[in-house]
């Protein structure tokens, strides 16, 4: 394959991607609080979740492990891995979500989403990045990882207060506060946004954005559903939080 084409490529599953953010404005992906009867066979979303995320941590493992990557390229590589690492082997096991399914469509669209968007970006590092060393010294190197590790924080933090809101046991959803859940409903998807904002900006490459432009189309609806989940289910829910970006939307 050669640079051109992978580029004609990842412009295609861009635009797939637009086009996807238009159609969840109007039918909402049933996993979590928004799962449904209808949507075919379920199986367990711990299960679901590590069956689902785990192509993109092994196919960019995979082009790491069988490449010989400049060490920026690397580093672009380890940061992909070191979030998949966590999304698909330690996330899954730390939700108290006891008994609750995944459909089997959700997690077999999520597998074909996260081979699309691993081997395009896996692909390029590979066979097509010429990052020097002088690139660890470029403005968006320093900027794109400050967005990174910052976007990595915020969604870890979040995470983690969303976790502790059950005790062991529980099922039940509860209003999350603190932190930046004082300004945004969804502030785990805020930080992944931004993490990813960050990663496109050091890597400054089309598959990099391609993912950026599916990580959005994927998490800015989330994030309004889970909003407007809240305003239907709790009438006492802050009537000042935005859906996803503090003071702003």
């Amino acid at each position: 394959m050669t640079l051109e084409t992978l580029n004609l490529i990842s412009i295609i599953w861009a635009l797939i991607g637009i086009a996807s953010f238009v159609l969840l404005q109007y039918v909402t992906a049933p996993y979590g609080r928004h799962v449904k009867k209808g949507w075919g066979p379920e199986i367990s979303n711990k299960l679901g979740w590590v069956i689902m995320e785990a192509p993109s941590f092994f196919i960019i493992l995979y082009f790491y492990l069988s490449s010989n990557q400049s060490a920026y390229a690397s580093i672009l590589s380890l940061l992909w891995l070191v979030h998949y690492l966590n999304r698909t082997f330690i996330y899954p096991f730390r939700i108290r979500t006891k008994g609750k399914k995944m459909p089997l469509i959700i997690v077999g669209s999520a597998i074909f989403f996260n081979c699309m968007n691993a081997g395009l970006n896996g692909y390029f590092l590979a066979h097509f990045e010429s990052y020097g060393l002088n690139s660890f010294y470029q403005w968006n190197f320093i900027l794109g990882l400050l967005l990174f590790i910052s976007g990595f924080f915020i969604n870890q933090k979040s995470d983690h207060i969303l976790i502790h809101l059950r005790k062991p046991g529980e099922t039940n959803y509860k209003i999350p506060s603190g932190f930046l859940f004082k300004f945004v409903s969804c502030p785990n998807l805020f930080g992944e946004l931004l993490q990813w904002t960050g990663y496109v900006i050091m890597a400054w490459n089309l598959p990099a954005f391609s993912f950026l432009i599916w990580t959005a189309a994927n998490l800015i609806p989330r994030a309004l559903g889970h909003h407007k989940w809240y305003q239907n289910h709790f009438d006492e829910y802050p009537k000042n939080r935005k859906a996803m970006i503090p003071g702003i939307w």
